[in-house]
């Protein structure tokens, strides 16, 4: 199979940091690329779970939850009590 040229685009501090990194690895930034190419088609997925560093939305804990549907039932039952009067 043929190889080809890419070229990607990347802040340069973080180039050196990778190449540094790499290198005591005793990989090129190439061959990184590569592997990381390599396992994520193997995967079908980015083989690194990826996610927001705080979450954009709060979810409601178990207690308020739970505080909501028992005024809601107990609503519901005085509503259904005035009417069977």
């Amino acid at each position: 199979m043929a190889n080809i040229n890419v070229t990607i685009r990347m802040d340069e501090q973080l180039k050196v940091q990778a190449e540094e990194l790499f290198s005591d690895l005793g990989l090129s930034l190439s061959s990184a690329i590569t592997m990381f190419a390599k396992q994520a088609v193997r995967e079908q997925r980015i083989p690194f779970e990826i996610k927001r560093t705080e979450p954009k939305i709060q979810m409601a804990t178990d207690s308020s939850v739970e505080k909501l549907s028992n005024q809601l039932i107990a609503k519901n039952r005085k509503a259904y009590e005035d009417l069977a009067k």
